[in-house]
C-alpha cells in the first residue's frame, strides 16, 4: 500500500486564502486547489493508495480548530490519516494532547516559521517530554533564512532528538528545505526519518545523492506536499532526478504505511 505522506487539505471557506498565502511566501502556484476530493483525484492519478494530511495552527487560538478539522477528515475520509497540531502558546497543551490521543489521532504536525516560535523554545521540552512515543511527530525543518537564524534548522531539530530520543520524528523536505548541507551534517544517517516533500525541484542533484546514499531507506519517506505540487509529477522526479529503479520507488512509497502501520490498525500489510 502507497502512501503520500506529506499533503495538506483544507476547508472549503478557507481553501483560496491558504493557497494565496502560500504562494506569497513560496512564490509557487499550488498546482492543487487543496480541496479533499482534488486531492483524491491527484492520488489516483499517481497511484497512490493513502495520504497523511497535515495542520499547524499559527496562534493558540487556533489549537482546537484545527485539531477538529483533522478530526473530521478522519471520521469522514478512511482514505486520509490527518495528524494533529499544537502551539506552545496554547496553555491546555497537555489536555488537548490527551484529546487528540484519545480520539484516535497518531501523528502532531509543528511548522515552527508558520506558527511562529523557534526549535530553541524551551517552553516545547515539557510537552516534548510529555509527547515521548505517543504520537508520530512531523516537523517542518528549513525555510529561506540561514540555519543560524531560521526558527527550524536541522541541527535544532538533532538537538531536540538527542534531548529526547523517545520521540519518533519525521523531518520534513529531506530534512530542511533549502538547508541540505545542513541536513546532510546533522540528519543524514540519524535514527530521524526523512520525507521527500518540497525538495525535489530545488535540491542540487549531488547533495540529493549524498543525502539517498548515506540515510537508511527503510527511513525515507515519500511526500509531496500537495497542494503545492503534484504526487504523480514527484514520483517521476525522485526516480529521475535519484537515478532509483521501480522496486527503490515501490519501497519509498510504501514506507510511510509500514511505519503508521505501527500506530494505526489495519496498515500493516
Amino acid at each position: 500500500m502507497s502512501i503520500d505522506f506529506h499533503t495538506h487539505v483544507f476547508h472549503p471557506k478557507i481553501a483560496d486564502k491558504v493557497l494565496d498565502q502560500l504562494k506569497d511566501h513560496y512564490g509557487i502556484r499550488p498546482v492543487g486547489t487543496g480541496l479533499v476530493e482534488d486531492l483524491f483525484g491527484f492520488l489516483d492519478q499517481a497511484g497512490i493508495d493513502r495520504a497523511v494530511v497535515h495542520t499547524a495552527a499559527t496562534s493558540p487560538d487556533q489549537v482546537i480548530p484545527a485539531n477538529n478539522w483533522a478530526l473530521s477528515l478522519n471520521r469522514d475520509y478512511p482514505r486520509l490519516t490527518a495528524f494533529g497540531t499544537i502551539h506552545p502558546g496554547y496553555t491546555q497543551w497537555e489536555k488537548e494532547l490527551d484529546r487528540l490521543e484519545q480520539k484516535g489521532i497518531k501523528g502532531i504536525k509543528l511548522h515552527p516559521d508558520f506558527q511562529g516560535f523557534d526549535l530553541n523554545d524551551p517552553g516545547l521540552g515539557p510537552i516534548f517530554e510529555t509527547i515521548g512515543q505517543r504520537f508520530i511527530m512531523m516537523f517542518h525543518v528549513g525555510d529561506r533564512l540561514p540555519p543560524d537564524q531560521n526558527p527550524s534548522s536541522p541541527g535544532k531539530l538533532a538537538r531536540i532528538k538527542s534531548n529526547f530520543p523517545l520521540l519518533n520524528i519525521v523531518a520534513a523536505h529531506l530534512g530542511g528545505y533549502l538547508h541540505w548541507e545542513d541536513s546532510i551534517e546533522h540528519l543524514a544517517g540519524t535514527d530521524i526519518y526523512l520525507d521527500t516533500s518540497s525538495s525535489l525541484s530545488f535540491i542540487d542533484k549531488g547533495l540529493l545523492k549524498i543525502i539517498l546514499d548515506r540515510h537508511p531507506r527503510e527511513r525515507l519517506f515519500f511526500g509531496s506536499d500537495y497542494p503545492l505540487f503534484d504526487p504523480g509529477q514527484e514520483v517521476q522526479m525522485l526516480q529521475k532526478k535519484a537515478g532509483l529503479n521501480d522496486v527503490q520507488i515501490d519501497q519509498i512509497l510504501n514506507n510511510g504505511r509500514k511505519f503508521l502501520g505501527e500506530f494505526v490498525s489495519g496498515l500493516e500489510n
